[in-house]
C-alpha cells in the first residue's frame, strides 16, 4: 500500500509534533484547507480537498470539537463516494487514565523506596485530548473534498462613511475575521456570512448509555405463538436523474466562488471547482461536465476554464495529495493615505461579491487570502456611491439628558448593496472633516439608516400635545338607530429655533400610537411599522421659528341621537357625498327636512313655555300686590289698574297656551312621521364600501 505523499504528511505531523505545548488545530488533517465562510453566531464552515490514492485519511480532531465535527462532515467525491466509514476512538466513563500530562515528568525508577509503578509520560497530542478520526477508502485515486464545521469567533463588521454633495455619499464595509482554529489559513476562499444559521453543539463523539427500566424474570411462559409479519419484497429506487445529480455533485452549475454553508460543497465531474452549498445537504459546483478521463481542468475549452483553475499534477508514483489551488490575485498596492476621507479602491474588481439569499447575505472575495493563527485580518467588502446626507435627528434618549430639548447629528444613507448590512460601528467624514462615530443596526437591502454622531444645541425643540374629536362620518343607519364614526385627534407639536447660521433639514422621530394613522403627514415622511415610530422631516431656515404639527388618528365608533349637531354634519356629509343614489338622497332629505322643522317647532315651544313662566310670574306678583292693598280705601284706583293688568296677562297666558297646544300637536305629528322614516330608511358604510 503506498503512503501519502511526505509533503504534506510531514508539514501536516511536523506541526502536530513541534508544537509542543502550543495550542494545536481544532480540526488537523494532511488535506489541505481550501475554503473557510465564517458566519456571525460562533461558526465556520471549513472544506478540505485533494487528490488522494490512499486507503485511509486522517483527522485530528479535539475532544472539545468532535461532536461538532461528526455532525457537520461531509464528503463530496468526482464520480460517487467512496468513503467506506469514519472511524474514532471513545472513552469510557470507567476509563483509568494510561499517562501523566504534567508537563514537569520526571521518571522514577522503581525502588525499595519507590516500588509503585509510574504513569508515562503523556504524548502531546494525548495532553491536548485529540481524537483520531480515519476515514476508509478502497484504495484508488480519488478527487475528495472534506467539509466540516466548528466554533469559531464571529467576524465583526466595520463601516466608513464620506458625506458628499446632492445628496450622495460614499460608503465602506470592511470585515475583521478572526483566526483562533490552531492553524493558519493559507491562501483560502474565504467568505463572511452576515446570518445566523440554526448550528447547536453536539455530542456525537461522547458515550450516551440512557437508562432501562428493570424487569424481573419470574420464569413466564410464552403460552401462544406470536404472530410476525412479512413484507414483500420491493425493486430499488430508480436512480436519480443526472440533471439532479449535477445539481448535488456540481456539473456545470453553480459559481466558481460559490458561497459555502452548512451543506456539501459541489464538485463537477470534469472541470470542477470551489463551489458551496448554502444550507446543509445541498450545493453547487462549477465544472465542466465530461468523462471519467476528463479529470483535468486544463483540456477544457478556455470559455469553460475556471479564471483561478491551473492544471492539476500529474500523480507521482507513490500517490500524493495533488491540490488545484487558485492563483492568487496580485496583491494590491495600498493606496496613498487620504487628505481628509477614506479613498475608495482602484481596482473595483477585488471587491467582494455580494449574494443575498433569504435573510442571509454572503460577502465572498474573488481572491485567496493568507490568515495566520492567532491573527486577525481586515478586509475591503463594500464601496459603494449610495443615497446620503447630513441632517439632523429630534429622538429623545434616556442616556443624553439634553436630547429632550436639541436633535442629534445624523448620518443618513440607504443600502443599496444588495444584501444585510450587519450590526457595526460607522466614522462619518463630510468636506475635508472627520465628524464623528456612531453604531449601525442590522440594515437590510433597501433600508435607510440614520446614525447621530453629535448633539447640537444650536438648535432647540419644543414639544407640545392637544387632543379632541372631530371628522364624524356616518357608520350606518338600521332600525331608526344612527351610528357614528369619528376621530379620535392627538395633535403634536414641535416647534424648532434654529440658532445656526445654515438652515437645518431635521428629522422628528415621532412615537407612533397604537392602532392610530398619520393624516396630511409631510412628504418624505417615514412611518416605520416595526419600531413603532415615524421620521417627519420639516425645514428650518437659519435663524427662524417653525413649527410641526403631526396629526395622529384613531377612529371609534357609536350610537348617536338624530338631533345632535354631530349626527347634522354627519348627515349633511351623506347627502352631499356619493356613497347614496338618488332615491335615498330624496329620502335622506326629506327626514332632514323634517328633523328641521322639528327642530323649529320644538324651539317655539321652548319659547312659548318660557313665555307663560314670564306671565305665571308676573300673574303672581300682581296677585299678591292686590291682597296688600284689598283693605286700603285709598288704593282703590291702583287697585283697578292692577286688576285690569291681571285681566290682560290671563288672556295672553289663555293664547299662548292655545298656541303651545296646536305646536305640541303638531310636533306629534312631526315626530311619529320622522321616527317612521328613519325605521324605513337603511344605510351601511361598509357595505356600500
Amino acid at each position: 500500500m503506498r503512503r501519502i505523499l511526505p509533503f504534506f504528511a510531514l508539514a501536516a505531523f511536523t506541526s502536530f509534533g513541534a508544537l509542543g505545548c502550543a495550542r494545536g488545530p481544532d480540526v488537523g488533517s494532511n488535506l489541505p484547507l481550501q475554503k473557510v465562510v465564517v458566519y456571525r453566531n460562533g461558526i465556520a464552515y471549513f472544506e478540505r480537498g485533494g487528490n488522494v490514492d490512499e486507503e485511509e485519511i486522517h483527522f485530528h480532531v479535539k475532544e472539545g470539537t468532535i461532536g461538532d465535527f461528526l455532525a457537520t462532515l461531509a464528503v463530496m467525491e468526482k464520480g460517487g463516494s467512496s468513503v467506506k466509514s469514519a472511524a474514532f476512538p471513545i472513552k469510557a466513563p470507567e476509563d483509568v487514565p494510561e499517562c501523566d500530562p504534567s508537563p514537569e515528568y520526571e521518571y522514577v525508577p522503581v525502588s525499595k523506596e519507590n516500588d509503585y509503578p509510574r504513569l508515562r509520560r503523556c504524548t502531546d497530542a494525548e495532553r491536548r485530548k485529540i481524537r483520531d478520526v480515519v476515514l476508509s477508502l478502497d484504495g484508488k485515486e480519488h478527487d475528495l473534498r472534506v467539509s466540516y464545521v466548528t466554533e469559531a469567533p464571529v467576524w465583526r463588521p466595520s463601516y466608513r462613511l464620506v458625506v458628499g454633495d446632492n445628496g450622495k455619499a460614499e460608503i465602506q464595509a470592511w470585515g475583521i475575521v478572526q483566526n483562533l482554529s490552531g492553524e493558519d489559513w493559507k491562501d483560502v476562499h474565504l467568505t463572511l456570512v452576515s446570518g445566523a444559521p440554526l448550528a447547536f453543539q453536539a455530542t456525537l463523539g461522547t458515550p450516551s448509555i440512557p437508562q432501562r427500566p428493570i424487569v424481573s424474570d419470574e420464569g413466564e411462559v410464552v403460552s401462544a405463538v406470536p404472530t410476525g409479519e412479512t413484507s414483500l419484497a420491493q425493486a430499488p429506487e430508480a436512480p436519480a436523474p443526472a440533471e439532479v445529480q449535477a445539481q448535488m455533485f456540481g456539473g456545470e452549475v453553480g459559481d466558481a466562488y460559490g458561497v459555502g454553508g452548512l451543506g456539501l460543497s459541489g464538485t463537477g465531474e470534469g472541470g470542477g471547482g470551489y463551489g458551496g452549498g448554502i444550507g446543509q445537504g445541498f450545493g453547487s459546483g462549477h465544472g465542466r461536465a465530461g468523462s471519467k478521463a476528463d479529470s483535468g481542468a486544463e483540456d477544457a475549452p478556455k470559455s469553460e476554464r475556471r479564471r483561478d483553475a491551473k492544471p492539476s499534477p500529474k500523480k507521482p508514483g507513490g500517490g500524493a495529495y495533488k491540490v488545484a489551488r487558485a492563483e492568487s490575485a496580485a496583491p494590491v498596492a495600498p493606496p496613498a493615505p487620504p487628505s481628509f476621507a477614506p479613498s475608495a479602491p482602484r481596482n473595483l474588481r477585488n471587491l467582494a461579491a455580494v449574494a443575498a439569499s433569504g435573510a442571509t447575505t454572503q460577502f465572498t472575495l474573488p481572491y485567496t487570502v493568507t490568515v495566520p493563527d492567532k491573527s486577525a485580518t481586515m478586509v475591503l467588502l463594500l464601496n459603494k456611491s449610495v443615497a446620503g446626507q447630513a441632517a439632523w435627528l429630534f429622538a429623545p434618549d434616556g442616556g443624553v439628558s439634553d436630547s429632550y430639548r436639541h436633535p442629534f447629528r445624523v448620518a443618513r444613507f440607504t443600502n443599496e448593496s444588495g444584501g444585510t448590512l450587519e450590526k457595526g460601528p460607522i466614522a462619518v467624514f463630510e468636506k475635508g472633516s472627520f465628524l464623528g462615530q456612531g453604531l449601525v443596526d442590522p440594515l437590510p437591502n433597501g433600508a435607510t439608516a440614520s446614525v447621530p454622531f453629535a448633539l447640537d444645541r444650536s438648535i432647540g425643540i419644543d414639544k407640545s400635545n392637544k387632543y379632541e374629536e372631530k371628522d364624524e362620518r356616518v357608520l350606518r343607519i338600521e332600525g331608526g338607530d344612527l351610528w357614528l364614526e369619528r376621530d379620535a385627534v392627538t395633535l403634536t407639536t414641535y416647534k424648532a429655533k434654529n440658532g445656526s447660521e445654515k438652515a437645518a433639514k431635521i428629522y422628528v422621530k415621532h412615537p407612533r400610537q397604537n392602532g392610530a394613522r398619520l393624516e396630511g403627514a409631510p412628504a418624505q415622511t417615514e412611518d416605520n411599522t416595526g419600531t413603532g415610530s415615524a421620521l417627519v422631516p420639516f425645514e428650518v431656515a437659519a435663524g427662524a421659528t417653525k413649527e410641526l404639527v403631526v396629526d395622529e388618528r384613531r377612529s371609534f365608533d357609536r350610537q348617536e341621537g338624530w338631533f345632535s349637531p354631530v349626527a347634522k354634519s354627519a348627515l349633511e356629509k351623506l347627502l352631499t357625498g356619493t356613497a347614496l343614489n338618488s332615491d335615498d338622497k330624496s329620502k335622506l332629505d326629506a327626514l332632514l327636512k323634517l328633523r328641521a322643522e322639528i327642530l323649529t317647532k320644538r324651539d317655539e315651544v321652548t319659547a312659548l313655555d318660557v313665555t307663560l313662566r314670564d306671565v305665571e310670574q308676573q300673574s303672581e306678583e300682581l296677585r299678591r300686590n292686590l291682597a296688600a292693598i284689598e283693605k286700603n280705601k285709598l288704593a282703590d284706583k291702583l287697585r283697578g289698574e292692577l286688576t285690569k293688568r291681571l285681566s290682560e296677562l290671563a288672556t295672553k297666558g289663555q293664547e299662548y297656551g292655545k298656541r303651545k297646544v296646536e305646536i305640541d300637536a303638531k310636533l306629534a305629528e312631526l315626530d311619529v312621521r320622522f321616527r317612521d322614516g328613519t325605521r324605513q330608511f337603511k344605510y351601511d358604510s361598509k357595505k356600500t364600501k
